[in-house]
């Protein structure tokens, strides 16, 4: 009698041991540094959800927006110690971290999100530096291009600028100072109240911003510099070690929903600019247009950008040569896109009224 306990207890033991391992759940925790209603920190609700369904809940995440694990500086290191699984965050918080990518960074002329974000994957695809090798990549995405707006003058050629302090971080803020105005580094949670307080006097931001962070409330006109085109570039990035743990055909629905969110993010950064330039206008803002004489002038100004970016790469080993041919890739695919987006008919948010 007692054997026959003992092996119906076996039986029992075994039959939910079986039932765990097939029900088990592999929970990734995901950080993003953006409020919940940013399109990025939406994109990456979204990824999450369709990750969770293709794999159909055998991986689920925990969701946390608005930097509750990791603020934007800490992204990439905090994931890379297990802090966080997944994060998101841009280049210009850790300047100097990923001083290869951030070549996508320069002012190179990104006339929106849509083709910034494929411009700055097929960059990473092909020239895949070494600085990211201790994290595993999910994707990239582009900021539509980060346009000079002020709160009471506007700015219509580069003698405006002067006396103009403009909210500009990481490669940005080289070229607010080479067109003449002074960049203070402020963190976009605290911008609004920098305008209000005139701390500022206005920002070097993507159209986005005016409405996701109520920007267009207060600064009245928007100088349409896309031709100058910074951009910001952010990242979602995986702990190489939860990565390689992963089985192969859940890494394989990782890579599918990556590609997808390529062109799901660059869809995404050109609507909101879109959005935002709406907004802007509903509260009276005024869209300065560049005459392309002027725009020569500005793309001449911030030439010593580039230039002092390259001399700096060539320090820490990469050839003249190689970064001439690079800055030759950024603006070939970039034209090539242009002429793609036009093709599909997606609008460009700030085109002349």
């Amino acid at each position: 009698m007692r054997s026959k306990c003992i092996g119906a207890l076996a039986v029992i033991l075994l039959i939910g041991f079986i039932t765990d391992v097939a029900f088990a759940k592999i929970i990734l925790t995901y950080n993003n540094y953006l409020p919940p209603v940013q399109i990025a920190s939406k994109l990456s609700a979204a990824w999450c959800k369709e990750i969770e369904k293709r794999t159909n809940g055998e991986v689920q995440f925990k969701y946390f927006p608005g930097g509750q694990l990791l603020p934007a500086p800490k992204v990439y290191d905090g994931v890379v110690q297990g802090i966080a699984d997944i994060g998101y965050t841009n280049l210009a918080y850790t300047r100097g971290r990923f001083p290869e990518m951030e070549m996508c960074d320069l002012p190179l002329g990104m006339p929106s999100g849509w083709v910034s974000t494929h411009v700055v994957n097929k960059f990473y695809q092909k020239y895949k530096p070494k600085e990211f090798d201790d994290a595993k990549i999910l994707f990239f995405a582009g900021s539509g291009p980060n346009l000079i707006s002020t709160s009471k003058k506007p700015v219509s050629i580069l003698a405006d600028l002067k006396g103009q302090t403009l909210r500009a971080t990481g490669r940005i803020a080289d070229t607010a100072t080479a067109l003449g105005a002074t960049s203070r580094p402020i963190g976009i949670g605290e911008t609004y109240e920098a305008v209000k307080r005139n701390v500022i006097s206005g920002v070097m931001l993507p159209l986005e911003t005016m409405k996701a962070f109520r920007l267009g409330e207060l600064l009245k006109y928007c100088t349409a510099d896309w031709q100058v085109g910074n951009i910001y570039t952010f990242y979602a990035v995986m702990n190489k070690r939860k990565w390689d743990k992963l089985p192969a055909n859940i890494k394989k629905i990782f890579e599918e929903v990556n590609a997808e969110y390529i062109e799901k993010s660059a869809v995404g950064w050109n609507k909101v600019d879109l959005v935002g330039a709406d907004f802007f206008k509903s509260k009276g803002g005024k869209f300065v247009q560049l005459s392309d004489a002027e725009a020569a002038n500005w793309n001449q100004a911030i030439e010593p950008v580039i230039d002092a970016y390259m001399k700096d790469m060539t320090q820490k080993g990469l050839s003249m040569d190689e970064l001439k041919a690079r800055i030759e890739f950024i603006r070939k695919t970039r034209d090539e896109l242009i002429k793609e987006q036009k093709a599909l008919g997606i609008p460009m948010p700030y085109a002349a009224e």
